[in-house]
């Protein structure tokens, strides 16, 4: 039973069909960055501080963008599309920061090199997040 009045709107799944398979890569990508980001803080933070934090902010804009994703609906598809244009912002900032100046970065982040430690998924995913967000209007 359908009340125009006190419906809520359906909120549109965005992780059907190919979706799901971005949702899936995205949180595996947030499990990896996640464990790592916490090890490296939680343990050996002032060897390498910079790329520490970076895999930090990394870790939360994967978790975000994943909940985004799952959540649905037409506010979390913007926010997921804008932290995608944020993701690959970062990812092409430190990749290019760490082949112009390497010894900023003692070790690497899920970003460095332009995620080429993670198979250069990190560079490939925000493109593939905004394309298929796109398609999703």
């Amino acid at each position: 039973m359908d009340d125009a009045a006190g419906a809520a709107p359906a909120r549109e799944r965005l992780v059907s069909g190919p979706g799901l398979l971005l949702v899936w890569v995205y949180g595996v990508i947030t499990v990896g960055a996640v464990s790592r980001s916490a090890y490296q803080i939680s343990t050996e933070f002032d060897r390498a501080p910079l790329p520490y934090a970076l895999s930090g902010i990394a870790a939360l804009v994967y978790a975000f963008i994943t909940y985004s994703l799952v959540r649905g609906g037409e506010r979390a598809r913007k926010a997921a599309r804008i932290c995608c244009a944020a993701e690959l912002t970062g990812v092409l900032t430190v990749g290019t920061w760490t082949l112009v100046r390497p010894e900023a970065f003692p070790d690497a982040t899920v970003w460095s090199d332009f995620g080429m430690g993670y198979l250069f998924i990190p560079v490939i995913l925000p493109i593939t997040g905004m394309l298929w967000l796109r398609t999703k209007r």
